[in-house]
């Protein structure tokens, strides 16, 4: 009995990891193993990336909101606290936002927990 190879299926997986090492440099993009390794450690970095992503941004809030609290005189931890137990439940993402582009109601969200 005759072998049965799949060709229509591994054609395709192989085309797949070489569209995906398109751009590459030299045989990266062209020889499938080393195209298979080097996007297998793409992968590995986009997944550990997007993970980053939210540290760096909630860095970000932090650094924004505590810049513009010290403009009132207060420190980042103290206001957080000050939040927590005013009961006002809004996160870093929208506090930060109104420091930046709402600075008259960040101040009334800094008076109103003082």
């Amino acid at each position: 009995m005759p072998r049965s190879v799949n060709s229509v299926a591994s054609r395709r997986r192989r085309k797949k990891v070489l569209k995906m090492a398109r751009g590459y440099f030299g045989a990266r993009s062209k020889v499938l193993t080393a195209a298979k390794h080097t996007v297998d450690r793409g992968m590995q970095f986009a997944f550990s990336g997007r993970k980053q992503k939210k540290r760096q941004y909630r860095a970000l809030w932090i650094q924004r909101i505590n810049a513009a609290v010290r403009e009132h005189g207060m420190s980042y931890s103290r206001f957080m606290h000050l939040l927590s137990t005013a009961q006002i439940q809004l996160n870093r993402k929208v506090l930060a936002d109104l420091a930046m582009n709402d600075t008259e109601a960040f101040k009334a969200i800094v008076s109103s927990v003082k």
